[in-house]
């Protein structure tokens, strides 16, 4: 199993996006960070980062919050099969460290393949 961050895991372009934010039937979301994801009849996830400037003022921190998006996400992405993901920063995710905000992220991804499995599995049986 490969971590990188491959072009085959992200969302290109803006159709994409709009395609979750339309349809996300999924979301988990904590005080400072919000996911937003959908099925993707692929056989992988796909992720996209959405860090507004507003939430997270320097560039220095917007670059920090997506590195450790996307390092938890390449942590658990072999249990994300077949949905798209959209990011989204809310005020004060700049003001946590990077210890924090990875284990907030780790328990975003749980709650979320757990709902998803949940949810596919009902829309299946």
């Amino acid at each position: 199993m490969s971590f990188q961050f491959e072009k085959a895991l992200r969302l290109l372009n803006a159709s994409e996006y709009q395609a979750v934010f339309d349809e996300s039937r999924l979301k988990v979301s904590s005080a400072e960070i919000l996911f937003l994801a959908r099925k993707n009849n692929l056989d992988r996830p796909r992720l996209g980062l959405v860090i507004a400037k507003k939430n997270v003022r320097l560039s220095v921190q917007r670059n920090r919050v997506k590195r450790n998006v996307r390092e938890t996400f390449r942590h658990n992405q072999a249990n994300l099969k077949g949905i798209d993901v959209i990011v989204l920063a809310r005020r004060g995710l700049d003001q946590l460290d990077n210890a924090q905000m990875q284990e907030i992220c780790n328990q975003l991804w749980l709650q979320l393949e757990k709902r998803a499995e949940k949810r596919f599995r009902q829309r299946e049986g």
